[in-house]
């Protein structure tokens, strides 16, 4: 499953002091079911500020977020929690992986969350890890992995409950160069064998260009590339 995405006149600004800096200046997205969107531009742009408020992680100014029919505005602190937990998977430069769980564990956290136990998680969790060839490093703890088997992992725990929508923040940022085009090309192929609507964010317009749609974020405003 995967469903379609709606942004309608985004503005956000941050302040510091009586400093004021506008990185969203009425941003319009629509993303179609399905559909692997990269967005590329300048660092400092708004490129991560746009996927957090896509994601419900923070609250835009003003303007709405949609996914699917929900309006993410609608929801309570609680209900966008569960929305999140149901419908987006994330995965984020750095993994954010529980470095006191294997790799195993890691993926499986989400499940966890949700209430959810019992072998079919597990195989669920095992499958993914094949997928992206890392069957034999389950039991491994995150301090054991390189980057790239950090960041694979972190993108199974993002697919373990096949979220319709899958956000990636700068997920090759970290990574050498070689490391870099293995995630990106295993993201891309789970991408498409799970159906999921995908929306990355990256500094590397030459991975950007892999995907089916490429858009630049600049002075505030989305645009092609």
């Amino acid at each position: 499953m995967s469903l379609g995405v709606r942004i309608r006149d985004l503005f956000k600004t941050f302040r510091d002091g009586t400093r004021s800096t506008e990185v969203l200046s009425g941003v319009d997205l629509d993303v179609e079911a399905g559909e692997f969107v990269a967005v590329v531009g300048p660092s400092g742009c708004g490129k991560s500020t746009l996927l957090h408020l896509l994601g419900g992680l923070d609250e835009p100014d003003s303007g709405e977020v949609c996914i699917g029919d929900q309006r993410l505005s609608a929801l309570d602190g609680a209900s966008l929690a569960a929305f999140r937990n149901r419908t987006i998977g994330f995965v984020f430069q750095f993994q954010e992986l529980l470095t006191d769980f294997t790799a195993l564990e890691n993926v499986i956290l989400p499940g966890r969350i949700r209430g959810l136990a019992g072998t079919a998680l597990e195989s669920r969790a095992h499958d993914l890890l094949a997928e992206v060839g890392l069957e034999d490093r389950e039991g491994a703890f995150p301090g054991e992995l390189s980057g790239g088997e950090r960041q694979r992992i972190a993108l199974c725990r993002a697919l373990l409950l096949e979220p319709p929508l899958l956000l990636a923040d700068e997920p090759t940022g970290n990574l050498d160069p070689q490391s870099g085009e293995l995630v990106f090309d295993l993201m891309l192929g789970l991408q498409r064998r799970h159906g999921t609507t995908a929306l990355v964010v990256t500094h590397n317009p030459e991975l950007a260009r892999r995907c089916a749609r490429v858009l630049l974020l600049e002075a505030g405003r989305l645009s092609p590339f």
